[in-house]
């Protein structure tokens, strides 16, 4: 029997010719066996949910075949790393498949760790167990929160070694999104002074996923101003749940403001707004109260990029073309500071909008950092503190300056406050020891712990039936560290 028959594949990335990736297949995982499976990312597939059983699906995902219809090819990007141009780039450890048509629009298929490719740059191109538990299991909970990313749709494992710090298994997770475009993509062909490949990219792009900046008047100023905001959305959303990327690199930046390339990510615990989650970043150029900045001067690089799609035949006209580009980049700002107030406003269960709702959102993060008080439990606590005050108030050493603050707040709230701040501020997040106990059970062959925790993470507005997924990390957890290669 052919797995999943009928399928549609459109394959539009590949349309764009060999100037834009390199055709090759999958260096397959030997003697591959099923880690997990996302009955979510399946659904958004529109596919049954005995997909993973049929035909050659556990072969397909582990880059050991190809479904009729897949045309694996890596793509070339360049970009910023740590703010530096790094030069070319690419998917050195990422396999397109292919796009295929779902209930949800077009969606694209990739693999991670399927082997080396022309821009592995003398890496293997192999993934790790670990990091691919952590991707899996981020990219599914960060869609039950509601946050913009790239899926995940299952993992496949192996016992062929991989050396990273130490000698670790090898896996593949099975990435999904609209489009993988990175600002990246576009830097790469700009650097280059590749124009044509740079306006067969941009062309594109708007056509399939950005259809309405077509007939602007300026369509490059158009499409940087929609990615600016979806971007200020996207990292808004980011800081409201106390989440950092940890490498925020132009390459690892979405052009449809997607959550994308999980690594050195982590969720805060204990509030600190200089918090570094990468153990690689010794500048904390990525530290948490960073990213919006580093956001920012991200999409001014996409902006250089797009420069060359505009009038520059005169100085005059260079000059002037690339301060419409500025001031779309500049709709970051105001774009971002709305979010996070919103959100902000959602997460204290403020009714209506007054001018110090800032000032009181800041002077309770305040109290949080001088208490290092935890983020996730901090506010959850404060979604019920209006009848039970007690349980946030053991969080904080100046427990006369939170009531202080209290007394701010609750002539302030909502009258259903209460239920509004429950479905803003999640009880469960993926916390480091959360992804390391399914990580260290997995590497004993025990991938239970990746399923139950998957179940709890999809519902994270929910009181967990297990206290601990809610509860402040243990000591143990100090000690523990990511970095670029996680």
């Amino acid at each position: 029997m052919k797995p999943l028959d009928g399928l549609a594949w459109t394959n539009r990335f590949a349309a764009l010719g060999p100037d834009f990736f390199t055709e090759l297949p999958a260096q397959g995982l030997p003697d591959p066996h099923w880690v997990a499976q996302s009955p979510a990312c399946a659904t958004l597939l529109g596919w049954p949910a005995d997909w993973a059983s049929r035909g050659d699906a556990l072969a397909a995902f582990s880059g050991n075949a190809v479904w009729p219809g897949m045309q694996p090819l890596a793509s070339v990007y360049s970009g910023h790393q740590f703010g530096v141009w790094a030069g070319q780039l690419g998917d050195g450890r990422a396999l397109w498949l292919g796009e295929v048509d779902t209930p949800n629009g077009p969606l694209e298929l990739q693999l991670k760790g399927a082997g080396m490719t022309p821009y592995s740059r003398r890496a293997d191109g192999r993934a790790v167990l670990r990091s691919s538990i952590r991707e899996f299991l981020c990219s599914e909970a960060m869609a039950a929160l509601g946050v913009p990313t790239t899926r995940a749709l299952c993992i496949t494992g192996s016992r062929l070694p991989v050396r990273r710090e130490t000698i670790e298994t090898a896996a593949v997770v099975t990435r999904v999104a609209p489009s993988f475009v990175r600002f990246g993509h576009f830097e790469h062909f700009a650097h280059h002074q590749q124009l044509d490949a740079l306006r067969r990219l941009f062309d594109w792009f708007v056509t399939h996923h950005a259809p309405e900046c077509a007939d602007a008047a300026e369509p490059p100023v158009a499409l940087l101003k929609k990615v600016s905001e979806q971007t200020a959305d996207l990292v808004a959303h980011w800081q409201a749940i106390g989440f950092c990327h940890g490498v925020m690199n132009t390459d690892n930046m979405s052009m449809l403001g997607l959550t994308l390339d999980y690594g050195p990510f982590g969720f805060m615990d204990a509030f600190d707004p200089g918090h570094i989650c990468n153990h690689s970043d010794d500048r904390g150029r990525y530290a948490y109260a960073r990213q919006p900045a580093v956001a920012f001067w991200n999409l001014h690089a996409l902006a250089q990029a797009l420069l060359p799609l505009m009038p520059i035949a005169t100085d005059e006209e260079a000059e002037a073309s690339g301060e419409r580009l500025i001031e779309a980049v500049e709709s970051f700002r105001d774009r971002f500071a709305s979010q996070m107030l919103g959100r902000m406003r959602a997460k204290l269960g403020l009714d209506g909008e007054h001018a110090d709702d800032q000032t009181l959102a800041d002077d309770f993060l305040k109290l949080m950092a001088a208490s290092s008080a935890d983020f996730t439990i901090t506010f959850r606590r404060l979604s019920r503190a209006l009848t039970d005050p007690e349980p946030l108030r053991d969080h904080f050493i100046d427990r006369d300056a939170l009531d202080a603050w209290l007394a701010r707040w609750r002539p302030r709230t909502a009258p259903d406050a209460e239920p509004r701040m429950l479905a803003a501020n999640p009880a469960v997040v993926l916390r480091n020891h959360l992804a390391e106990g399914a990580i260290r059970a997995a590497a004993q062959g025990d991938f239970s712990e990746i399923e139950r925790l998957l179940k709890v993470l999809s519902r994270p507005f929910d009181e967990p039936e297990n206290p601990g997924d809610a509860a402040l990390p243990p000591d143990w957890a100090q000690s523990l560290e990511v970095s670029c290669s996680s």
